[in-house]
């Protein structure tokens, strides 16, 4: 596949995916995700991601990962289990200062909840700061991303459908 063709298909620029490629940046998961259904590759073959069998998460057991490549990544958290059938999936994400996530659009829809500080979001080119407490909530189809211009961690309850944790490969 030529790089337009991943770009077009997985909702990100053929600039983005050329800096993946070269290793110049690192997706993030959502992007990642994105990419592996492209190419049809297992999202495992890049990322350990923990699995979860039971309905319960308790923070002090939860493992925090995060993508390489990046200076100063999110750290992820899985909060959803995994069960057959289900179709949403939820992470926390604690976003660092600076960091910016590229502009993706993909099937499903999405919610994020700002738990501490602050993030700014941007969805089909509209601006909006969202603070501890406030929440947005939009099809994933539309371009869309997430930074945070503070200067501290700011920690995001993530809710979609996209499939983050590649469990979903039985059903393709």
């Amino acid at each position: 596949m030529t790089l337009k063709e991943v770009a077009d298909q997985a909702g990100l620029s053929v600039g983005f995916i050329s800096q993946v490629e070269r290793d110049l940046t690192a997706p993030s998961l959502s992007s990642l995700v994105s990419i592996c259904k492209i190419l049809k590759t297992d999202i495992g073959t890049y990322v350990q991601q923990p699995g979860s069998v039971s309905r319960y998460s308790r923070g002090s057991q939860r493992p925090r990962y995060a993508l390489s490549g990046q200076p100063n990544p999110i750290r992820y958290e899985r909060i959803s289990a995994d069960s057959p059938g289900r179709k949403i999936r939820s992470v926390l994400m604690n976003i660092p200062p600076g960091y910016r996530s590229e502009v993706i659009a993909h099937d499903g829809e999405e919610m994020m909840f700002v738990l501490a500080g602050e993030i700014a979001t941007s969805v089909d080119g509209n601006h909006m700061i969202l603070n501890a407490g406030d929440s947005i909530h939009f099809a994933s189809t539309s371009p869309h991303s997430v930074w945070n211009s503070t200067g501290d961690t700011s920690v995001v309850l993530w809710v979609g459908t996209q499939d983050l944790f590649g469990e979903d490969r039985s059903e393709a």
